[in-house]
């Protein structure tokens, strides 16, 4: 798999992975996500690419206290086979390079699976309750 940074032309393929992984939810417009994404921090926008064919994503983000991962994400096709790890420790160098001294990130409660793949790759549940308060609303994406 060849990781680059995002383009713009890889929206729909984007969209189309994260609609196959599960990802995406009728009160986050994805369209809407990668434009803020593109705003802040672009360089931290990953996809991998695996014979011509966008197979892969992921977001990170650094605010100089903690780095943070959304959307990893990767074909279903192609998963067990070690793409989301590779991409993982590209995003973990990426923010190390930058000072990043702790990365988080937010599962669903319900998504044993995903738990378990970042328990292999050496991330522990913190001690934290996540809270979240929407400042925009994105219109229903249905």
């Amino acid at each position: 798999m060849q990781i680059r940074p995002f383009s713009p032309t890889d929206e729909s393929a984007v969209i189309h992975l994260w609609n196959q992984c599960e990802l995406t939810r009728p009160w986050n417009d994805p369209r809407k996500d990668i434009q803020r994404k593109l705003g802040t921090q672009p360089e931290l926008f990953f996809v991998g690419d695996y014979n011509g064919t966008l197979i892969a994503s992921v977001m990170a983000g650094y605010d100089g206290h903690r780095g943070w991962v959304n959307y990893l994400a990767v074909d279903p096709v192609h998963q067990g086979k070690g793409f989301g790890r590779v991409l993982m420790q590209h995003v973990e160098e990426s923010l190390l390079a930058l000072g990043c001294p702790k990365l988080n990130l937010q599962i669903r409660s319900s998504n044993h699976a995903v738990q378990q793949f970042y328990q292999r790759l050496g991330y522990s549940t913190d001690e934290v309750v996540s809270f979240g308060k929407r400042l925009i609303v994105d219109e229903s994406v249905g």
